[in-house]
């Protein structure tokens, strides 16, 4: 008998819904708007990785925070992901540098 000792690396639509607290079709609704990403298998089965997990509770907090509805909810997360990789860029140009940063 063989056990498991470690978590899935990848979690099934029920098992993610569960685990975030939400509803399966609400999970795939956002899979299918793009603001969750989902692999399936030859099944047509949802499966999520671990790293969607704290994708999920930002995409909550903002929907708590700001009543967006869930097509904008999309177009937030990717401008503030745009945000950081620009902010990211700009720290590690300034250490190159050597110069100050603008804030």
């Amino acid at each position: 008998m063989i056990y498991t000792l470690a978590r899935p690396a990848r979690l099934d639509l029920e098992s993610f819904a569960r685990t975030t607290g939400t509803h399966p079709e609400l999970v795939r609704r956002l899979v299918a708007l793009g603001v969750l990403d989902a692999q399936r298998d030859a099944a047509g089965q949802l499966w999520f990785s671990m790293s969607q997990l704290p994708a999920m509770a930002r995409i909550q907090r903002l929907r708590a925070g700001f009543a967006l509805n869930y097509a904008a909810l999309g177009l937030v997360v990717d401008l503030l992901d745009r945000i950081a990789d620009l902010e990211t860029t700009l720290r590690d140009r300034s250490r190159i540098t050597g110069g100050s940063t603008w804030t």
